[in-house]
Parts: structure tokens; sequence; C-alpha cells
């Protein structure tokens, strides 16, 4: 398995109470621990600009800002973002960011995109709040532009949403250039999303990777519409590599689950959070599937990757504040599931 940390930048209010000037350093300093550490594969931010459960006057920090800085202070790791809103960036200038921060980072950013759906943010940005179908057909027709860019060097669409003419960018990415990249995309695509009748397909068309459900049912159900997508589009299923994200909940003991449990409450507190919403958030991340003991997320993580999800993307809430969790993950959970002969972002392609 490949597994992928995501780096607190306050959407999920995981930064409160830290100093502004103290938060670029609190996140390099994590990216700089994954990049240490060659059993995490990647790294990851949210593509958000207001909090959640609900939004706050709190920070969070734009994500292809932070893809930048982070290309400039790591060496290895790669730099994804779970996931970019298509409609919040025009397209071709999206793709022109992404291939420089390629170029910084030396070939390592992942382009995980998808339709968008925080609807205060939307309007508060001034970008409306388009219907879903037209949400969807602007991710469609906005990676199909990504696709031309980063491969060809121009994009020309005439689409319902987007029309570009001759739209340049050069340079190219070095993904699929000068490095090793995706075969179809140059910059490795990750379609988001498990809206069965559109978003599926749409990945079953472009996408190197998906990231859908990670619970063991949804994953599953997920799985087999990607898969009969795949099956119309004549597209081998077996090519595209199945993620999901999990919030990590991890102690020694029952006991220290709990602790954990409650600072995540106490924590929604702080942020101006009810007790109820707090409450709320806490119920909601005590039954996740990556909440237990080492040995217990061990279990769980093996049994996904019998269903076929082979690329774990990881969240500790406290991570800003104490990374003995992520201490703990490191030393007794990647050890027992990263398979440490391969780690390059295309390792899935030479095991067909």
């Amino acid at each position: 398995m490949k597994f992928g940390l995501f780096v607190p930048q306050g959407w999920r209010m995981d930064l409160v109470g830290i100093d502004p000037a103290q938060h670029w350093g609190v996140m390099a300093g994590l990216a700089r621990r994954a990049d240490a550490n060659e059993d995490w594969t990647s790294i990851w931010v949210y593509d958000h600009f207001h909090t959640v459960p609900e939004p706050s006057e709190e920070a969070t920090h734009e994500a292809w800002t932070l893809m930048a800085a982070f290309a400039a202070v790591t060496g290895r790791v790669r730099l994804g973002q779970m996931c970019t809103c298509m409609s919040y960036r025009e397209p071709t200038y999206l793709a022109k960011v992404a291939a420089t921060v390629d170029a910084i980072s030396e070939g390592r950013v992942e382009m995980g995109i998808g339709a968008g759906w925080y609807e205060h943010e939307w309007r508060a940005y001034g970008y409306g709040f388009p219907r879903a179908g037209e949400r969807i057909k602007r991710l469609e027709e906005g990676v199909e532009i990504f696709r031309q860019m980063w491969t060809t060097g121009s994009a020309t669409l005439d689409g319902e949403h987007y029309q570009v003419d001759g739209a340049l960018c050069r340079p190219q990415p070095l993904q699929g250039t000068t490095v090793p990249g995706s075969r179809t995309n140059g910059i490795p695509m990750w379609i988001a999303g498990g809206g069965e009748k559109k978003t599926l397909r749409i990945a079953a068309q472009y996408a190197d990777y998906t990231n859908f459900d990670g619970s063991p049912e949804g994953f599953v159900h997920k799985s087999e519409i990607l898969k009969g997508h795949c099956d119309d589009l004549g597209r081998d299923f077996g090519e595209i590599v199945r993620s999901a994200n999990y919030n990590v909940v991890i102690g020694r003991d029952e006991r220290e689950v709990q602790n954990r449990l409650e600072w995540i409450r106490e924590q929604y507190l702080r942020a101006g959070l009810t007790p109820e919403k707090a409450d709320d958030q806490v119920k909601a991340a005590a039954s996740g599937p990556a909440v237990g003991t080492p040995e217990q997320i061990v279990e769980t993580f093996r049994a996904m990757q019998d269903k076929g999800m082979t690329y774990a993307i990881t969240y500790f809430a406290e991570a800003a504040y104490d990374t003995s969790g992520i201490a703990l993950f490191e030393s007794e959970v990647l050890p027992e599931l990263v398979d440490r002969e391969e780690h390059g972002h295309l390792w899935h392609l030479g095991r067909r």
C-alpha cells in the first residue's frame, strides 16, 4: 500500500490557537517530517477557503500557494490536493499553475480534481453555485483542457462552459516530458468524488487515480460502478489506482484513543462550535474505519487492501499540536503495510 498525509492548513479548524505568524512553520515542519520518512509517499491539503464544519473567521490557507511552498521545502515526497475545485480557477490558468509547481518540485505534483460542493464559499467568493450537472460538465471539460496542455503544450476546446483557442503551456510539466509521468495525462490525475452516473464515468475515461468512499461497503460499491464505466469505455480497470481518505484516531490502548477523541471535542469548542456540534464531530470521528490501536488499524487497512484500496490518505486532527499519533502510526502501522520496494508514483503500472 501507499500512504499520504494531510498537512493541517486550517480548513478543518486544525490551526486554531496557533499564532498565524507560526502557521507556515507548523505546516513546513510536518511536510519536512513526511519528506524524511520514505514510508510516506505524499502530502496533501484541501482546496477550500472557508472552514468546516461551519464557516468561521479562523484561518484557511490556499491550496495551490501551499503546493508551491511545499515544493520548495521538500525534495522527495509527492504533493497533492484532495481535491482542487475545477470552477474556482479557469482550467487553462490552473493547468499553467500546476505545470509551474511541477517544475519547482522537479516532477512531484499530483492533480486532485473534482466538481466542488461547498456552497457557502462558492457564493461568498462570487462563483454562484451552479447545479450539479453544470459543475460536473465543467469538471469534464477542464480535465480535457489539462490533458491537452500538459501532453501537447497547448489546448483548444469549444466547450459548453470553456472556450480556449491555442492556450499555451510552456514549458510543459516535467512529468511526461523529462521525467516519468502519467502515460496519458503527464501530471497524474486524481478524479475525486463518487457520483455514479457522471463523476465515476469521467474517472473511467481520464483518471490515473480515484478517491471515494473509504468504508468497506461504500468502497466496494463505488468500485463496481467504476468498473462498469471502464468496461463501457474500453478502459482497463486495473490501470486506475483506487484511494480513499481516512481520519486516523490512534492510541496504544482504548483509553488513549478516547483521550484523543476528547481532545478533538475540546478543539472544536475552542474554535467556537456549540457543545452539540462538537459532539457531532466527535461522534463522526469515533465511527470512522481508522480508529483504534495500531493492530486494529492495520487489520482495517489490510481488509480494505483486499477490496482493492491500495492508497490511503490519512488525516490526524491533532497534527499541528501533537505528533505522537503520527509517530505511533509511523512506527507500528506503516511498516506493516507499506511496500518499501516500490515507492514511485507510477508503482502500479509495473504490476500489469
